[in-house]
């Protein structure tokens, strides 16, 4: 009896590997899982492994009202970093961001497809055809 459920358990897993969009979930694991590697490694010391920030000086990335209205300036913050003054759910934060500019788009659309959906974000994968034309603008 139980070869007969390890067989059967075995076909349904090898026919929910090929259902319609499942390429895209492998696609959207592999973004977020190197996504959050990458997190770790550039953006977890000051914004922290939980994404809440530190004190007033790094904002949070969780429950971030600024990260939620300005997704392409996110992105582009993430290479060329910032200075200057900016406001995340009420309170300013006045500490420069360094960018790190050895990231490549395919890099930026993996961090952004794990900040976007952990900590309670929703947004799917961002792809890296959409991030080129935003690396392109970036000021």
């Amino acid at each position: 009896m139980s070869r007969v459920l390890l067989f059967l358990t075995f076909v349904l897993s090898l026919t929910s590997c090929h259902k319609k969009g499942s390429g895209e979930s492998v696609k959207f694991e592999q973004y977020y899982v190197q996504g959050e590697q990458l997190y770790m490694t550039h953006c977890s010391n000051c914004h922290q492994v939980d994404g809440s920030g530190l004190g007033l000086l790094y904002p949070p990335i969780k429950e971030s009202d600024f990260m939620d209205r300005n997704f392409e300036e996110v992105l582009c913050m993430m290479k060329n970093g910032r200075s200057g003054e900016i406001t995340v759910n009420g309170k300013v934060f006045n500490q420069p961001m360094p960018g790190v500019p050895t990231l490549t788009n395919l890099e930026i659309a993996e961090i952004a497809t794990y900040i976007y959906n952990t900590w309670d974000h929703k947004r799917g994968i961002v792809e890296v055809t959409s991030v080129n034309p935003i690396m392109e603008n970036c000021q």
